[in-house]
C-alpha cells in the first residue's frame, strides 16, 4: 500500500484518504437499511470510542510531530504548539456559535449558532459535520507534512492517521443515520444526509495537504491547529453527548478502546 500510495503528490494522497474515511462514514450510515433503532446505550458507546479515537489522534499523530518538527525547524518547541493548538480550538468555538445546527435529540428550539428557518434535517446533518471538519483537517495536514522529509512525519503515521479516523467515521455514521430513521425519515434520505455528513472530510483534507506544503513554516502550527479543533469537538459535541444515558460506564469504556486503538495504530504503523 505505501508503494502504492507514494507515487502520487501529496494533495492527492490527502483526497484519496480523506475519500477513504468519507467512504466508511457512508458504510455506517448504510446501516439504517437494516435497522430502524439503535439503543441510547449503544450509541453513547460510538460516540465514546470516536472520542477516544480523536483524544489519541490529537496527539499521537498531531501534538507529538508539531513539537518535533518545530524543533527541527528551529523553532520554539512549544511556542508554535501552543499557539496553533489554542487557534484551532478557538477556530471551532467561533464556527460553533456562527454556523447554526442542532443535535440529534433536541428540540429546533435549542439550535445552535445564528438563527434561520433551515429545515431541521439540514441542521441535523450541519452538527455532524462539524465533527468532521477538524478529522479532514488533520488528515489532510498530515499528508502535506510528509513532502518536507522531516523524520516525525511519515506516510505510514499519516496512513495510519486515516486508517484511526475511518475506523470511528463507521459508528458516527450509524449515529446520524439511524436517529434520523427513528425521527421520521425515510431510510434513503437518512442514509444520504448521514453520508453527506461527511463528505466535508475530503474538501478539509486538501485544503489542508495544500496549505502546509505551500507553506512549509506553518506546519506545526497547522498540526497543532487540527489537534486544538478535534479536542474542541471531543470536549464541546462527543462527551456530553455521550454522556445523556444513565449508563456513563458504556462511554467511557468506549472512549479508553477508541483511544488504545488509535494509539496502537499509530505506534505500530507510524
Amino acid at each position: 500500500m505505501l508503494e502504492w500510495i507514494s507515487q502520487y503528490s501529496s494533495v492527492t494522497q490527502a483526497l484519496i484518504a480523506t475519500l477513504f474515511t468519507w467512504s466508511i462514514t457512508a458504510m455506517g450510515a448504510a446501516l439504517v437499511f437494516f435497522f430502524k433503532k439503535i439503543s441510547q446505550t449503544v450509541l453513547n458507546g460510538m460516540l465514546g470510542f470516536a472520542a477516544g479515537v480523536m483524544i489519541a489522534a490529537s496527539f499521537w499523530s498531531l501534538l507529538a510531530p508539531a513539537i518535533e518538527m518545530a524543533g527541527q525547524m528551529g523553532l520554539s518547541s512549544w511556542r508554535p504548539v501552543a499557539i496553533g493548538f489554542l487557534a484551532g480550538g478557538g477556530f471551532l468555538l467561533l464556527v460553533d456559535n456562527i454556523l447554526p445546527h442542532l443535535h440529534i435529540g433536541l428540540e429546533k428550539s435549542e439550535a445552535e449558532g445564528i438563527k434561520t428557518s433551515w429545515q431541521r434535517s439540514i441542521l441535523l446533518v450541519l452538527a455532524i459535520t462539524l465533527h468532521n471538519i477538524p478529522e479532514g483537517l488533520a488528515v489532510g495536514v498530515a499528508f502535506g507534512a510528509v513532502a518536507y522529509g522531516l523524520p516525525s512525519a511519515s506516510l505510514a503515521g499519516a496512513i495510519a492517521l486515516a486508517i484511526g479516523i475511518g475506523i470511528q467515521n463507521f459508528p458516527e455514521g450509524a449515529a446520524v443515520s439511524i436517529p434520523l430513521r427513528r425521527e421520521g425519515f425515510s431510510r434513503k434520505k437518512a442514509f444520504l444526509y448521514g453520508q453527506a455528513s461527511g463528505i466535508v472530510e475530503p474538501i478539509a483534507g486538501v485544503v489542508g495537504a495544500a496549505a502546509v506544503i505551500y507553506a512549509r513554516p506553518v506546519l506545526p502550527y497547522a498540526l497543532a491547529f487540527a489537534a486544538g479543533a478535534m479536542i474542541y469537538v471531543v470536549v464541546e459535541e462527543l462527551i456530553p453527548e455521550a454522556q445523556r444515558d444513565h449508563r456513563t460506564d458504556i462511554a467511557t469504556i468506549g472512549c479508553l478502546l477508541g483511544f488504545t486503538l488509535m494509539m496502537v495504530l499509530d505506534v505500530a504503523l507510524g
